[in-house]
């Protein structure tokens, strides 16, 4: 079974953690996914390994915008209806705040418009308030 069909097959039984597990990036910067049925969020958990900054510390920037990236792919991919796996046509990360290493990142988006060809999303990541969010981004992607 290819990978779109294991997809597939898990969006059907509902299964996201299962999702969210087949890519090794998130494994490796060590992503999980909330069991929360009003929102898709995503929880960066704190790990020393993600740290790019010791002495304040803070969260390397490049792992808040696979955070973001992240996010945004699997918003697309639980809440659209495409033939094929969306890919990403350009991501616009704004740093707001330090991304503390200390704690975990939340992050959560919004399908902003789904078209036939390309599906826009928003995305924010934020650290306990999350009316202070430490990154955003908006996110295009390929999906016709």
């Amino acid at each position: 079974m290819d990978m779109y069909q294991q997809f597939l097959t898990l969006k059907a039984e509902g299964d996201y953690q299962a999702i969210n597990r087949l890519m090794p990036y998130t494994r490796f910067v060590n992503i999980d996914l909330l069991e929360d049925p009003a929102e898709l969020t995503t929880v960066l958990r704190q790990t020393e390994s993600n740290t790019g900054n010791p002495a304040i510390p803070a969260v390397h920037g490049g792992v808040v915008g696979g955070l973001l990236e992240h996010t945004a792919i699997m918003k697309v991919l639980i809440e659209g209806e495409y033939t094929r796996f969306p890919k990403i046509v350009n991501l616009s990360v704004e740093y707001l705040r330090p991304c503390l290493a200390t704690q975990d990142t939340y992050a959560a988006g919004t399908l902003f418009k789904q078209g036939r060809s390309v599906t826009n999303v928003r995305i924010e990541a934020w650290q306990g308030d999350r009316l202070k969010p430490v990154a955003a981004a908006h996110a295009h992607f390929l999906v016709g």
